[in-house]
């Protein structure tokens, strides 16, 4: 097996992509190794599964692993622990124009510094988000937050595919999804509880004390490895992180995400500012992929690994099923306590069914790709079954009933399990060893933006859809009013014989929004029909057949290059040699 070595001594910052002059480096010292005939390469097959066993039974890979679940359930929990609150803490600040930031900003600032930070600035953004004073400061809270969020998750997945062998990776990598499982279990109860009973700052305090146990045993128990960029000097090194491409990309995104919180709502589409906001970012865009051109394997996004149809392919599912799933995680639980007038415990026990389908058809779907050996029939199928549940969801009334609501949200997650952890399996199986870990780091650096983007887009259908519904079925209700008014005060400053008017019109609008992501969800299926159909099982053999097929090539060039050595002669013929 070809495993990925980690290339930092973190897995929180950025791996340095491998140059091409490394890859060309590198092959010699194969080739010199192999001289040694066959007895050799039998002795170093031997040591490096010898190695691999004993790498795997390490306690300091289970203390490790106890650190990235830790690491993992506190990003996890805040991504879900927040969406029962939201309602509240519109509430408290009168923001539901907001709302969307309150998302977007923590996954944008994850997105754009991938891989850069780690765990201590999360615990720093989550400590200023308990604190903040105003919806403004909980938004800078989040994006610091985002910051240190950055690279947990792919961190963890390059260590999994470090010192696990491929046909177990899904296994695994359902494992550490359960982590992600467990905190969405865990998050809109314990949301839904320190709303109603304590306050909803403790949805942030809580990170703290699980993110100071994983900080302490990544310090302690993370092996040091010594990457082949280790030797290049600070500069090469700064150039590795593509600062100029990162200087073009984030305002680019911060004004795209500007547009679509303002056009429609704040200000007309036509209005000079969202006008202007669009065009900078077209021109961001313009120069950015510019950038990567030129910057080559040290672009943020590669542009040649996205040539791979697989990764490509990969990278699309990613985005369409990302943005499909985050807005019912934000607009579902805004359902539940306006439409239906639950609490902010009762939405996340309604929340459940989608919450656990996922856990179990994750766990499903791993153990499926790991008896078959292919993940790409597992991703048509999570296409289909996640638009399918995201279609019946959309037709929600102010009036379903609980079957209605609890079957449908199954339906959803079932199919979203079967795809959303497997779809990592792609780089792993499709990619060269040097490059799965940027493969996988543009996979979940794409799938965390199109979250953030479309966060925004939902955002902006539904804020649209509600004043234009208020204008149907409430005509002599102030729109801005209702848009001021908390989503959980409904009922508060409204009276019986309006109540019902405002509920259809939010209803609709919340409905209006999920038809956003029924389009993304239906569209994902054009990723994993674009993917070739790789097999787990026989990747290892084919890996296998290479390296001992190298090796024989090797043998063989180096039999001739020394019958060619010793009938050269002079020093043209010894400096031919030593080269």
């Amino acid at each position: 097996m070809s495993a990925v070595q980690p290339t930092t001594a973190s897995p929180l910052p950025s791996p340095i992509p491998p140059t091409a002059d490394f890859k060309q480096d590198s092959q010699p010292q194969q080739n010199e190794k192999s001289e040694g005939g066959d007895e050799d390469t039998t002795c170093t097959n031997a040591e490096n599964e010898k190695a691999e066993e004993q790498e795997l039974a390490s306690w300091k890979l289970v203390l490790l692993s106890i650190a990235l679940c830790s690491s993992l359930f506190c990003i996890s929990l805040d991504g879900t622990i927040l969406a029962t609150a939201i309602p509240k803490i519109t509430n408290h600040f009168n923001s539901l124009d907001d709302v969307a930031w309150y998302g977007s900003s923590y996954l944008f600032t994850t997105c754009a510094v991938q891989l850069v930070f780690g765990v201590a600035v999360f615990e720093v953004g989550s400590l200023i988000c308990g604190t903040a004073p105003t919806s403004a400061a909980l938004i800078v809270g989040r994006s610091i937050a985002g910051l240190g969020a950055a690279g947990i998750f792919t961190g963890a997945i390059l260590i999994i595919a470090t010192n696990v062998p491929l046909r177990q990776r899904p296994i695994y990598t359902a494992l550490l999804s359960s982590m992600h499982a467990i905190a969405s279990v865990a998050g809109p109860l314990l949301g839904g509880v320190f709303t109603d009973h304590v306050t909803w700052r403790w949805c942030f305090y809580i990170n703290l004390p699980f993110g100071g146990m994983a900080i302490l045993f990544i310090v302690l128990f993370l092996p040091s490895t010594t990457p082949p960029q280790s030797n290049f000097g600070w500069k090469e090194k700064v150039k590795a992180f593509d600062l100029i491409g990162t200087f073009f990309l984030i305002p680019g995104v911060i004004c795209l995400l500007l547009a679509l919180q303002w056009g429609g709502a704040k200000y007309p589409w036509d209005n000079a500012r969202i006008i202007a906001l669009f065009v900078v970012f077209g021109v961001m865009m313009v120069v950015f992929i510019g950038v990567e051109f030129w910057q080559k394997d040290r672009a943020t996004v590669p542009l040649r690994i996205l040539k791979d149809r697989n990764i490509l392919g990969a990278v699309w599912f990613g985005v369409c099923m990302g943005g499909a799933l985050f807005i019912f995680t934000y607009y579902l639980p805004i359902w539940f306590q306006a439409i239906q007038g639950v609490s902010a415990t009762q939405s996340g026990i309604r929340n459940l069914p989608s919450i656990l389908g996922l856990v179990v058809f994750s766990l499903i779907g791993g153990g499926l790709v790991t008896a078959v050996g292919y993940y790409t029939p597992f991703l048509i199928l999570s296409s289909v079954v996640t638009a399918v549940g995201a279609g019946m969801l959309s037709t929600l009334k102010t009036n379903s009933r609980i079957g209605e609501w609890l079957g449908y949200q199954i339906l959803l997650s079932a199919g979203a399990g079967l795809g959303a952890q497997n779809v990592m399996l792609v780089p792993q199986v499709a990619s060269a060893p040097t490059d799965q870990p940027i493969a996988i780091s543009i996979l979940i650096f794409t799938q965390t933006l199109s979250s953030a983007i479309f966060l925004s887009v939902a955002q902006n259908v539904f804020q649209n859809q509600l004043i234009r519904n208020l204008h149907s079925y409430a005509p002599d209700i102030n729109s801005s009013f209702v848009i001021q008014t908390g989503v959980t005060l409904l009922r508060e400053n409204f009276s019986p014989e309006k109540l019902p008017r405002v509920l259809e019109a939010y209803n609709e609008a919340i409905v209006q929004t999920f038809y956003v992501a029924v389009a993304m969800a239906a569209a994902s299926i054009l990723g994993p029909v674009f993917m070739n159909w790789l097999s787990l099982k026989t990747s290892k053999k084919v890996e296998s057949q290479n390296e001992e097929e190298g090796v024989r090539n090797a043998g063989t060039n180096s039999g001739e290059e020394k019958m060619s050595n010793h009938k050269a002669s002079g020093p043209a013929s010894e400096s031919s040699q030593a080269l």
